[in-house]
Parts: C-alpha cells; sequence; structure tokens
C-alpha cells in the first residue's frame, strides 16, 4: 500500500539551528527504523509570493514513505515512541506539530 507520513513543525523560537541538528543527525534516521517507514526526507519553506500574506504556521516538514499498512506503521511508530527509541527534542515545538498519514487513493485500475 503507498502512503507518506507528513509532519509539519517549528523549532522553539530562537532554536533552529539545535532542532534542524537533532532532526538531520538523529530524529530522522530513528523514524526510519520504524517497521514500515521505508525512507524519509526533510524541507523547510521557500519564500514564495505564492504563500500570501503572513507567515505560514509551518517553517519545516518532513515525509515519509510508508511501506505497508498505515494503521501498523502508526503503532510502531507509537510503540518506539513509548520506550524511548524514538526521543523529541526540547527544541521541537510541540503545539505546532501537525502529523498526518495518507494514502494514494484506489482509482480501481
Amino acid at each position: 500500500m503507498n502512503s507518506k507520513m507528513f509532519v509539519f513543525s517549528n523549532a522553539v523560537a530562537g532554536q533552529d539551528d539545535a532542532f534542524n541538528d537533532w532532526y538531520d543527525n538523529q530524529h530522522l534516521a530513528e523514524v526510519t527504523e520504524v517497521p514500515g517507514v521505508v525512507r524519509g526526507e526533510r524541507y523547510e519553506i521557500a519564500p514564495s509570493a505564492l504563500s500570501g500574506e503572513g507567515e505560514p504556521p509551518h517553517r519545516y516538514l518532513a515525509v515519509y514513505e510508508l511501506d505497508g499498512d498505515p494503521e501498523d506503521v502508526a503503532k510502531a511508530f507509537g510503540a518506539k515512541a513509548a520506550t524511548g527509541e524514538i526521543k523529541l527534542s526540547p527544541t521541537l515545538d510541540m503545539s505546532t506539530l501537525s502529523l498526518q498519514i495518507w494514502r494514494a487513493r484506489d482509482t480501481g485500475e
């Protein structure tokens, strides 16, 4: 089953360097070790005239490619987080964190 996990996030104010160091050098690897997570990539918002007025709600995005049942991947992710195998950084602004899993639509073809 083709699905993706999108994680929109921000660093705590003034902590972008430490946040990016943690995410790039620790967290990304921890998440990609979860059964069913094939790979992950990180992005940061690009200034654009298309963004409209004001600041976007998130500065960073991680996209993870998943293989298998998204429910199973979510459960495995939660289990690793509960045991401390996935560690969160105090530089992550949890109040703005947004995580969704999307699956490819079955078009019947």
